[in-house]
């Protein structure tokens, strides 16, 4: 499609879709914390547990991306 292979597109999707996806979490949580009223503490107790996953696959990617190199 466009000149383009799978696995390009496939890379390109997971890059910027799923980095994407995870901007949208940030924004979602931080609505959460806003709503529930949380505090400051209860809204950093909600970054950390629900980014840790966030923080878990941008690490990956990079991880791979170094031993590739």
């Amino acid at each position: 499609m466009f000149g383009f292979s799978e696995e390009q597109i496939s890379a390109f999707g997971l890059t910027f879709g799923v980095g994407g996806f995870m901007l949208y979490m940030v924004f979602i949580i931080g609505q959460l914390a806003w709503e529930s009223k949380a505090g400051r503490f209860g809204t950093f107790v909600l970054f950390l547990g629900l980014g840790l996953g966030l923080v878990g696959f941008a690490a990956k990617f990079i991880i791979q991306w170094m031993i590739s190199k």
